[in-house]
């Protein structure tokens, strides 16, 4: 017999069964242990830093990272999965700053960077218990105990190979360019790091003018937001196709665009004494604002050039040019044998180049340097403005663009390899793959993988002091015979101290400084975590690339970008073939959720309140696994436990409860349905599981997690609110007849299948229900299944169509029933059911009883047109009409107005109608041409859908009334014996306290009451204190109590 089923069940309670039920019972170990030696699905898992807790974002990609291996391997694939951790870079060297109050690199330096660095690996798996906790509470199966880290050796030194492989194939060059750089962190930052962290700053804004040699009272005027850089210009640079003028102003004159004139001159047209091309200001030459490198005009120096990217857009058409510090800036002075100067030391404050502001940050500078400015007369105009700014996306600090010598991977050149293995991955959503994505991979420059900081993978390059001799390193074997020393760490601290001698006999090779950026390491995750090549070298060729991975939006300028630039190099391959990109969680505000600002719940109270099904399938069925924003509310996730998890969790109770009643258990060793079963509604649900279970399987095939949660919303309503409820009285009733023992089987089949079916989405509540009614022959677990088949056999398409017909009628009849504030259960007189389809009109003849019962009517009327139910009219559609007949609209207005029903009716049907004007010429009218209004007959209400029309008579007499009294009074007993705990085949006794109305109504139906409600006895009494229950606007009192009799009728 099955267990009982707690009808007010806590699911947090539950589920934390079912995790002690799966830890005791190995259950993950159990699914893999099964698969063995079948295909295997290949997952990778991006790491995360174990030096933060985890959010939301983490619990959302960690679930999409859940169910599609989940569904997989109840599919019949192996698929084992392994957590991951990120153990080096930025992130855990910020955290350990912090511990140690340590604020530079310098005192880094004096701090020790050996200690420094062991205390960053005593801190790197913080919170993994945390993340273990939360992870498993989620309802996530992944192995933690087999996890690779990026610090370990045996990973460290596959970084290593993929770097060394790289070497060889020339796509690692030391170079000098602009790059991010955080004077925090003192070190650069990639691109694509430096896209991860914009924010909206207040800059200064200020416009110089620069004095021409040649015309002491010609000024050249540029603008700028970077005061700072202003010591460094070494040149201007115009657009040689925009319009230049020259204006007087007072004693002077000012070069700018023409098309800024008015920005600058707002409140008096200036005089234009001259107008000319940006071709003709290129090479004159001006003074420099500063002194500093003033020598440089020798080399060609402190003139205008030209440059495409000037526009006209903001500041005066011509840019202040200081190539140390812009890209663009470097690679027109560049071609102009302009040189090059960046007077900043490596955290950018000032160099003694710059003695007036050596040993201050740059940006700290600009008041002073706008100041100065201002006093020498050069400053014409300073405000301020907003714009977004790059900033670390560790620290938080401004980055700077500046010119710094760091390793790079030569993307540039294998950029072909990149776009055509994107061109093989499946995007979810597939706009990435073209858009977003796709576009970054076509303007993607050079990568910077150096970093000059300390824990992190170190680059394997050793070199002569002159850089004559170098040697690029691809194991630890390599290191060991070269420097015949032992290695079994290849942390910086550790591998510095050891030197190469070099080949000619002459000095030693020493190891360059940096290390490698942490997203190399991340992105060397598919060899590294099996110790390729040196280990498992068959299994990793075997299963690459990757069947699926999955995480944010952000990934696509980190994680999925650098494992498609080195799975690209390494192999000319892409590195995974299925991605789910999903998008930001938000705050209920749609702000940036904020531990400061509290606006977000914390996650462990939502499962601990709702349970994790309800998280996860409220997150699963979002845009959010689409890469959209989800503003998340606590109230979604109570919406998708009402409206999912206690509904399915009622039908299943629902069952149980009347088959431990009836005794009833499965005939056979699995669940099974009838064999054509003669009940259309045991044919219909068993149609609409299978038509389920196709939508689901397809949705997950195609990676649309979206699809396929949303599907299960849709099916427990018909499962709960159609099937269950329109056969109650098939469980209810006391003979075990053949009917009975269909709806037993049937329902029986429909939860385990749909338990199956939802495993991999919801997979405590989907357990709990399995364990209870599987039979002793089946797995032990829902997650030992395979999921479900679906072979067309149980579909009927032609009796869910006319269900469906059914269903439409039923829910316009329940909303005119609210739009005229009648209760369901207050019968009515009848309702008139239409439709011009004649096979509508059948379903509806098949099944006027169920409509009569849904609906609470008397009568049923079927018929063809709605004539007798609406008066029809209709007027003329002035916006269609009006251009076609002009004058004559007015005419064809009054002629519209006169149309019959008969008229309209055929317009309806699709027909053309003339029409007689008053001034004897004749047009055609179409359905578009006119508005028709329907106007309901007295005593009805009307509603429509598509091909189908309802009418409901509202009207009310005295019986209806009366009988309605009745249907409130055992829905009000029915209640009361759930709050009181009876079981369902309890009898009761029961005493009213009623007005004379209602009394009355009770007299005139108790048989009815007391066969609904198993009354033994129903009698009018003194109720005593109980509280009164409301009753249309009424108070009534019951008292109900257990009685061992037989029902008196």
């Amino acid at each position: 017999m099955f267990d009982s089923v707690k009808s007010n069940v806590s699911f947090s309670e539950m589920e934390n069964g079912i995790l002690a039920f799966w830890r005791d019972h190995a259950v993950f170990a159990q699914s893999l242990a099964l698969r063995e030696g079948a295909e295997q699905y290949v997952f990778y898992d991006g790491p995360p830093f174990a030096t933060g807790l985890p959010h939301y974002g983490h619990l959302l990609a960690g679930t999409i990272k859940d169910v599609v291996p989940r569904y997989q391997t109840m599919r019949g694939k192996y698929v084992p999965r392994t957590f991951g951790w990120d153990c080096h870079g930025l992130p855990v060297e910020n955290e350990m700053e912090k511990e140690l109050g340590i604020s530079s690199k310098h005192e880094i330096e004096e701090y020790g960077v050996d200690r420094f660095n062991e205390a960053c690996r005593g801190i790197v798996l913080r919170y993994t218990k945390e993340w273990e906790d939360i992870v498993e509470r989620i309802g996530r199966w992944v192995d933690f105990d087999n996890g690779y880290r990026t610090m370990d050796a045996s990973y460290m030194e596959s970084i290593w190979w993929v770097f060394k492989q790289l070497w060889d194939k020339d796509l690692i060059y030391e170079g000098h360019k602009i790059l991010p750089y955080c004077p925090r962190c003192a070190t650069p930052l990639s691109n694509f790091e430096a896209n991860q962290g914009y924010a909206d700053v207040q800059d200064p804004s200020v416009t110089l003018r620069f004095q021409s040699c040649d015309e002491p009272d010609l000024y050249f005027l540029a603008w700028t937001t970077t005061p700072w850089t202003l010591p460094s210009n070494l040149a201007l640079a115009v657009n040689a196709e925009v319009d230049y003028v020259v204006v007087a102003d007072g004693p002077n004159r000012y070069v700018l665009a023409a098309g800024r004139l008015d920005t600058y001159y707002r409140d008096e047209a200036p005089e234009i004494v001259a107008r000319l091309k940006g071709s003709d200001l290129v090479g004159k030459r001006y003074c420099p604002l500063f002194p500093y490198f003033s020598a440089l005009a020798d080399d060609g120096a402190f003139r205008i050039v030209a440059a495409d990217f000037v526009s006209t857009e903001n500041g005066t058409g011509i840019v202040h040019m200081a190539p140390g510090f812009g890209e663009d800036d470097s690679v027109v002075c560049r071609a102009e044998g302009i040189p090059m100067v960046c007077p900043l030391d490596s955290e950018c404050c000032f160099t003694e180049d710059v003695p007036d502001y050596a040993g201050r940050a740059a940006k700290d500078a600009d008041r002073d340097i706008i100041r100065r400015l201002k006093s020498e007369g050069k400053l014409i105009h300073q405000s301020t403005c907003q714009h977004s700014y790059p900033h670390c996306w560790r620290c938080e600090a401004p980055l700077i663009y500046r010119a710094v010598s760091t390793w790079f991977v030569r993307v540039e050149r294998i950029k072909d390899l990149l776009l055509s293995a994107n061109r093989e991955i499946r995007w979810v959503p597939e706009h990435l793959r073209d858009g977003r994505f796709g576009k970054w991979l076509e303007n993607a420059h050079d990568w910077a993988v150096s970093r000059n900081r300390y824990w992190g993978c170190p680059l394997p390059i050793w070199r002569s002091e002159d850089g004559s001799e170098a040697v690029c390193l691809g194991s630890v074997a390599e290191l060991e015979e070269l420097t015949g020393q032992k290695v079994d760490d290849i942390h910086k601290h550790l591998v510095d101290k050891l030197v190469i001698p070099s080949s000619t006999g002459k000095g030693e090779l020493r190891r360059v400084p940096e290390v490698l950026d942490c997203w190399f390491e991340s992105g060397s995750m598919p060899y590294a975590q099996h110790h390729y090549p040196f280990e498992n070298k068959e299994l990793v060729e075997q299963h690459f690339p990757a069947d699926f991975i999955a995480e944010g939006l952000d990934q696509t300028r980190g994680w999925f970008y650098t494992l498609v630039v080195l799975g690209a190099a390494l192999f000319e391959k892409p590195p995974f073939r299925n991605v789910v990109v999903n998008g930001l969680i938000l705050a209920e505000d749609g702000r940036k959720m904020s531990k400061r600002l509290k606006n977000y719940p914390d996650p462990m109270e939502i499962m601990n309140a709702y349970g994790a099904d309800a998280l996860r399938l409220c997150l699963l069925g979002s845009p959010v696994v689409r890469a959209e924003d989800l503003k998340f509310s606590e109230k979604a996730v109570r919406e998708v436990m009402r409206t999912v998890i206690l509904p399915l969790w009622n039908a299943y109770s629902f069952f149980v409860t009347y088959a431990r009643v009836d005794g009833w258990r499965p005939a056979g060793a699995d669940a099974a349905p009838p064999v054509e079963p003669s009940h259309v509604l045991d044919r219909w649900i068993l149609s609409r599981l299978e038509a389920t279970v196709a939508e689901v399987r397809d949705s997950m095939d195609a990676y649309d997690l979206q699809r396929g949660a949303v599907r299960f919303t849709g099916f427990i309503e018909e499962l709960t609110n159609w099937y269950i409820r329109r056969s109650r009285r098939r469980f209810w009733k006391s003979q075990n007849d053949a009917d009975k023992e269909e709806a037993y089987a049937t329902l029986h089949f429909v939860l385990v299948t749909f338990a199956k079916l939802a495993a991999p989405f919801i997979p405590f509540v989907t357990e709990s229900i399995f364990r209870n009614l599987r039979t002793d022959a089946m797995p032990e677990s829902v997650h030992l299944c395979d999921f479900p088949d679906c072979d067309g056999a149980l579909r009927d398409e032609e009796l869910d169509s006319r269900m469906a017909n059914i269903t439409t009628a039923v829910s316009l009849g329940r909303f005119l029933r609210t739009q005229a504030n009648l209760r369901v259960r207050q019968p009515l007189r009848s309702v008139v059911l239409v439709s011009s389809r004649a096979d509508i009109r059948a379903d509806f003849e098949a099944m006027q009883d169920v409509v009569a019962e849904e609906l609470n009517v008397k009568a049923v009327l079927v018929q063809a047109d709605e004539e007798a139910l609406v008066d029809l009219s209709a007027k003329a559609n002035f916006k269609r009409l009006g251009p076609r007949l002009g004058k004559k609209m007015r005419f064809a207005a009054a002629a519209i107005q006169e149309l019959s029903a008969a008229d309209i009716r055929a317009l309806r049907e699709g027909q053309t109608v003339a029409l007689l004007l008053e001034d004897g010429e004749e047009i055609e009218v179409e359905e578009g041409d006119v508005v028709v209004h329907r106007e309901e007959r007295e005593g009805l209400t009307v509603a429509n859908d598509g091909d189908v029309t309802v009418a409901l008579e509202t009207v009310l007499d005295d019986e209806l009334i009366s009988e309605g009294w009745a249907r409130e009074v055992v829905s009000r007993l029915q209640n009361m014996r759930k709050e009181a705990g009876l079981e369902v085949t309890d009898r009761i006794s029961v005493v009213y306290d009623l007005p004379a109305a209602a009394a009355a109504s009770v007299v005139t139906y108790s048989e009815y009451i007391c066969n609904e409600t198993l009354a033994v006895t129903l009698e009018p009494g003194d109720c005593g204190a109980v509280e009164p229950a409301d009753i249309n606007g009424v108070p009534c009192r019951f008292v109900v109590a257990k009685s061992a009799g037989v029902a008196h009728v």
